[in-house]
């Protein structure tokens, strides 16, 4: 006979399975992680958002500046004899279309009002311009102190126009380069016109130069 102990054959280890817990707190870590994600890049995309809307703000109101000083300038040139009517006539009309174009703080979201905007200032500005010219004709109003503080007044609110249009477009762009980089453009693009293109100025003939304004 064997004195061999039989072998007792070794239970087999039970299996672990991933229950319900288990994948719903995998869902939950998931589900917090895209969250904080989403969110970083809706506070990213929001804060050029408002740095957007800061310098659209600067805009007015240089542009507001301008159309500020345009009565005066007017009625300074209306002074002189036999100026021609027909070109303060088209300043102020110009002045008055600029007026009539109401905008509100989305307009840097709305490429249609922003280039309606833009063709009204350029059309001020043009006439402004032709105004400046044609008083070169008459060195008695040049020479007259108000007329030359006006000029002063004008020459320096043009130059920050050009500056903050400037201003304004780096801000856009770097708005609109960041919106549209991937993934950024699917949390965008999920939020709609929240997170819309920006509108910016166009490059013009001469608009990288104000207006001269000669003494």
């Amino acid at each position: 006979m064997s004195n061999e102990t039989p072998q007792i054959p070794a239970s087999p280890r039970p299996k672990r399975r991933f229950g319900a817990l288990g994948v719903l707190g995998v869902i939950v870590v998931l589900a917090v992680i895209i969250g904080l994600w989403i969110a970083g890049v809706y506070n990213g995309l929001n804060r050029l958002d408002q740095d957007v809307r800061a310098k659209w703000g600067q805009v007015e109101n240089v542009y507001q500046r301008r159309a500020d000083l345009i009565p005066n300038l007017v009625e300074t040139v209306k002074g002189a004899a036999n100026f021609e009517k027909e070109t303060y006539t088209a300043v102020t009309e110009a002045r008055a279309k600029v007026g009539q174009i109401r905008l509100d703080a989305d307009v840097v979201n709305d490429p249609e009002a922003f280039a309606k905007f833009e063709q009204a200032q350029g059309e001020l500005g043009s006439a402004i311009s032709r105004l400046l010219v044609a008083v070169e004709a008459y060195p008695e109003l040049k020479a007259t102190q108000n007329f030359r503080d006006l000029q002063v007044q004008l020459e320096g609110t043009e130059n920050r126009i050009a500056q903050e249009r400037r201003v304004f477009n780096e801000s856009a762009q770097a708005f609109n380069t960041k919106r549209m980089s991937f993934p950024t453009n699917l949390v965008a693009g999920f939020f709609g016109n929240r997170f819309a293109e920006k509108s910016y100025f166009k490059a013009q003939p001469g608009a990288e130069t104000a207006p001269a304004v000669k003494f």
